[in-house]
């Protein structure tokens, strides 16, 4: 009887075949993964920037326009020691809304009441100047927006606009 052929020791130091096209395999999917994965999360970051820049300009879209409250003419005796000065003004205030100014005409004598004192308490020439109204408009706004009970909210007075202004 003849031996059969002695079959060759199998070489531990090279990988099978089969062996090396499974780890091809796997490194590609494992970039593919990868890679969709970063492109999936950089299109979520960028689709979220747009719907929050959406709802930004919807916010702004839906800010409500200013309402204006035509004051009637002050006339006033300016502080002066150079003989008697006065100050004829008639403004208009901006407020947020129509409640705010329907607030404010329902305490039209006390708001007239600080812009009086105020108004009377100013020397000719410190409203001359531009700048000197422009003080005037912040000490309005300021007059008109303490609250007209005590711990009450206060008014919302966005801005002062000055329709006639004489100083005589």
């Amino acid at each position: 009887m003849a031996k059969a052929p002695a079959k060759a020791a199998p070489d531990h130091g090279e990988p099978a075949a089969g062996g090396k096209s499974k780890k091809k395999l796997i490194i590609i999917i494992a970039a593919a993964v990868v890679l969709l994965a970063g492109v999936g999360g950089g299109a979520a970051f960028f689709l979220s920037k747009k719907s929050a820049n959406k709802e930004k300009e919807h916010k702004v879209e839906a800010a409500k326009p200013p309402v204006f409250l035509p004051m009637e003419p002050f006339t006033v005796n300016l502080q002066s020691t150079e003989g008697d000065k006065y100050l004829q003004v008639t403004m208009t205030l901006q407020v947020e809304g129509q409640d705010q100014a329907d607030l404010i005409k329902a305490n039209m004598p006390q708001v007239r009441s600080r812009l009086l004192l105020l108004l009377s308490s100013k020397e000719a020439s410190e409203i001359i100047s531009t700048e000197g109204k422009e003080k005037l408009v912040e000490e309005i706004v300021e007059k008109t927006s303490q609250p007209f009970t005590p711990k009450g909210d206060p008014q919302k007075v966005g801005g002062v606009f000055f329709t006639s202004f004489v100083v005589q």
